[in-house]
């Protein structure tokens, strides 16, 4: 049997000859968290404090992880998933023993023309982090536009299909953002598929990065690291000829891999992918986006790597620099808002760790106000909120209170 995180921890801070009391005031983690680890009174531990661990042991985060069964089975740590069974129907459609679905679509699907602006619709709900909007139209789209696919031929099935893949993606990257990783690697590998059968390089380029993206979630850094550089290296854009789309679906690529590396305690590695993610972000410049550009190309600017500079240097746990580097990066939110608002929570990260705690709370207020349900998702606003809770010698604000109910700190 695979050994677990707390069996792996005291191996190797064994080796290293550090105590539990060296390694938590090194990390800065409570020894107590690490003495419930290595005693298997908890199985599982959330992925900040695995990189904390991993930073003060120098070793890879990789080298932390280890079997996590009993903590599913234990539910560790509780979460409150929306509801996904409509979804979940369309990206996994029940098939009988002929392959065919059982339930199959009645009647015809509507026009292609029709399909594209429903998809329209949907990804400007998602962006405008509607996601209940976005939840609630989706699995009916996403059949249609698989039934769609599946009838089209000669020259309609490629742009068909380019549709169904674009579909399938947006729709991984609304399950990611509900933290639905495992559905979301299904909804991203039909897209895949997809673009593979509408000979479409870029919009499959920009499905790898979002199962990038999952295997992060899921703690598969070193997987995600590698499948983001093979396929950069197989997509690698010349310069001179590339246009912009083929140019960031390369950069993009690029930035989650530099993610991943910095994850698993690898700084340097994630600075040299930033600067070459950099590079493709200078060529591009600023230019408009064809008119319905759905894949996030749009999204990738200048901006956007520094906002990866200062993610990675969060990572290593150097708010000072988060800071520093936040000033480079233009104020209000990009194209792509998720980005721009995981930036924020950096920010804010960055002002608590300084002790800096009206700052941070300005931060997830504002968050808060335009934001609220992607807010809600993420266990990063938690931890921030719950660090600031935790410091503060008055007593919790109305606002902070608030703040901590809807991240459920």
């Amino acid at each position: 049997m695979e050994p677990t995180i707390g069996e792996n921890l005291a191996a190797i801070r064994q080796q290293s000859t550090l105590t539990q009391e060296q390694l938590a005031e090194r990390a800065g983690v409570d020894v107590g968290v690490i003495r419930k680890l290595e005693q298997g009174a908890r199985k599982s531990a959330r992925l900040p404090t695995l990189q904390a661990l991993a930073r003060a042991l120098n070793v890879p985060t990789s080298a932390l992880i280890g079997d996590t069964s009993h903590a599913a089975a234990r539910a560790e740590p509780d979460h409150r998933p929306l509801s996904l069974a409509e979804i979940r129907r369309a990206v996994v459609p029940v098939r009988g023993i002929t392959g065919t679905a059982l339930t199959p679509p009645a009647g015809d699907p509507p026009k292609p023309e029709v399909l594209r602006a429903r998809l329209h619709a949907v990804d400007r709900a998602y962006h405008a982090n509607d996601y209940a909007r976005a939840l609630s139209d989706m699995p009916a789209l996403l059949l249609d536009v698989r039934a769609a696919a599946g009838l089209a031929d000669g020259i309609d099935q490629a742009s068909a299909y380019t549709l169904l893949a674009r579909t399938q993606h947006l729709t991984g990257n609304l399950l990611i953002q509900l933290r639905a990783s495992d559905l979301a690697m299904t909804a991203l590998s039909g897209a895949l598929d997809a673009a593979r059968q509408a000979g479409n390089q870029v919009v499959a380029t920009t499905v790898i990065k979002g199962m990038c993206w999952v295997l992060i979630r899921q703690g598969r850094f070193v997987e995600a690291a590698e499948l983001a550089v093979a396929t950069a290296d197989q997509v690698e854009p010349r310069f001179s000829r590339a246009v912009p789309d083929e140019l960031a679906a390369w950069g993009w690529l690029l930035t989650v891999a530099a993610a991943a590396r910095a994850r698993n305690n690898e700084p340097d590695a994630a600075v040299e992918l930033t600067s070459a993610a950099a590079a493709a972000a200078v060529r591009i410049g600023q230019w408009a986006p064809e008119p319905g550009h759905l894949m996030m190309v749009g999204g990738f600017d200048t901006a956007r790597v520094q906002m990866q500079r200062a993610e990675n240097a969060a990572v290593a746990g150097d708010p000072s620099r988060v800071l520093e580097l936040a000033k480079q990066v233009p104020p209000g939110p990009t194209a792509v808002a998720s980005s721009w608002q995981r930036h924020r929570l950096d920010v804010a990260w960055a002002h608590a760790e300084q002790r800096r705690y009206a700052d941070a709370t300005e931060v997830l207020l504002d968050l808060r106000a335009t934001a609220s349900t992607w807010l809600r998702q993420q266990r990063y606003a938690r931890d921030i909120v719950q660090s600031i809770s935790g410091q503060r010698r008055r007593a919790m604000s109305q606002e902070l209170a608030d703040l901590a109910a809807l991240v459920g700190a």
